[in-house]
């Protein structure tokens, strides 16, 4: 008779590791836009010229970056763009004038 073998599953937490952005562009009406990816880009060219930009920048064409900054993890730049949504306009620009 052959020994009962016990196989244990653990979770396994997954860090995404690699390069990400966040970024702001100015849009055609002056409005800014924030986003995160991980191909900057791509991206630009894809709110320029693609229906996969964002709806709210495909009718605000064309968009210009304006700011961008690097994360080596996922959630960090994921949080950092949630917290840019949620600046005033003026804090926007504050922001985007400290990187020129």
């Amino acid at each position: 008779m052959l020994p009962q073998v016990c196989v244990s599953l653990k979770m396994i937490k997954i860090k995404r590791c690699a390069k990400f952005y966040v970024y702001i562009v100015e849009c055609r009406d002056g409005s800014y836009y924030a986003g995160y990816t991980n191909d900057l880009e791509k991206r630009i060219e894809e709110h320029n010229n693609s229906k996969r930009g964002a709806r709210y920048t495909r009718y605000k064409r064309p968009v210009n970056l304006v700011y961008a900054k690097e994360y080596k993890y996922f959630k960090k730049a994921f949080l950092e763009e949630k917290r840019i949504k949620g600046l005033t306009r003026k804090q926007k620009e504050e922001l985007v004038n400290e990187q020129r």
